[in-house]
């Protein structure tokens, strides 16, 4: 093996354990959220969409795409350019693949940190950030977000951090190891604890019985968004706070005050696989997976790191509605399970 051919071996290791690294960690990545890729000349290895980034060591969850044709878009102002895979195959690269492209460094990091969200949903942020960084207002991800990104870029070409309001964090490094050292100091510097949480009621057979065919999701911290009055208050007004929340749950959050509520509703037709009564708990349905419970658990966790009577920004009806009319997005739910 030539030595380039062993650096590119090194560096797709490297890169592929840095991913199973962060993706193991649900404070930085929740389900198939997120993605990473690397530079290898006129190649460029993004995740797929829908993968996991926790599966990097143990599945191929990288494509190859044409680095130079979409460089050479970039530079036409083509942000609608389609990504060439550059190996047949069922995975699709991610909708993000052009802002990766956009980012210079070698090895660029696409997370839903749940410390850096917590500040990216409220207005007015400000960080004393470890490297040059710059603020990127909400755009739908794909082409409308990586044009927001290269203007961003054009104003502040050494950029290695990139805030993206109600969405994450774009970080890029030389190498895994200079963006992981980044994310580091990143957390260490926005890290918020905590609300304490309520302790829960004793079960009521009665509520579980009306909450049928529903079960209560297993998750103490979700539990905490119908039984904490602050959290539910929250839930009720702030439900759409970032893409993959509203992607993978929905736009609106079916809440009720009590179990009776709900029976009322489903004897109406109502037929929600996700519902929250007020001081009793969280259910959900036998289908819910594990995607939609790690985007539910990021939710609680960005709540449960405010400020009491904090201001959120949240996603507008049309943002919504552009979100959950996307085919990408549809394939991307359909293979994150």
């Amino acid at each position: 093996m030539n030595a380039r051919g062993g650096r590119r071996d090194a560096l797709r290791m490297e890169v592929g354990a840095c991913c199973a690294r962060v993706g193991a960690d649900p404070l930085l990545v929740q389900g198939a959220g997120g993605n990473a890729s690397w530079k290898d000349g006129d190649t460029m290895w993004v995740k797929a969409s829908g993968t996991w980034l926790a599966e990097a060591q143990r599945s191929d969850i990288f494509v190859p795409v044409d680095l130079a044709h979409l460089r050479t878009a970039i530079a036409a102002g083509d942000l609608d350019a389609v990504p060439r895979a550059l190996a047949d195959g069922a995975l699709r690269p991610s909708i993000e693949t052009l802002m990766h492209a956009l980012m210079p460094q070698a090895v660029v990091l696409h997370l839903h940190a749940v410390e850096v969200l917590a500040h990216l949903v409220r207005p007015g942020f400000t960080c004393p950030a470890p490297a040059p960084w710059c603020w990127v207002d909400y755009h739908k991800p794909g082409s409308a977000l990586a044009g927001a990104i290269a203007a961003c870029l054009r104003r502040q070409p050494d950029a290695q951090i990139i805030f993206l309001q109600n969405h994450g964090v774009v970080i890029g490094g030389a190498d895994a190891g200079e963006v992981e050292a980044i994310l580091s100091s990143l957390l260490a510097c926005l890290r918020t604890a905590p609300v304490a949480p309520v302790a829960p009621a004793a079960p009521s057979g009665t509520a579980a019985s009306a909450m049928a065919p529903l079960t209560l999701v297993p998750d103490a911290g979700i539990q905490q968004l119908a039984l904490d009055p602050r959290l539910y208050k929250r839930l009720r007004n702030e439900w759409a706070l970032c893409p993959d929340h509203v992607v993978f749950l929905g736009a609106q959050a079916e809440c009720h005050g009590d179990a009776a509520s709900f029976t009322a509703a489903r004897n109406a037709g109502a037929r929600a696989r996700l519902a929250f009564i007020a001081g009793v708990g969280v259910y959900a349905d036998k289908d819910f997976g594990a995607a939609r419970t790690a985007q539910l658990r990021c939710y609680y966790d960005v709540l449960a790191r405010q400020p009491s009577g904090a201001a959120l920004t949240v996603l507008s009806a049309p943002q919504l509605a552009e979100l959950l009319d996307w085919d990408a997005e549809r394939y991307r739910l359909a293979m994150a399970g």
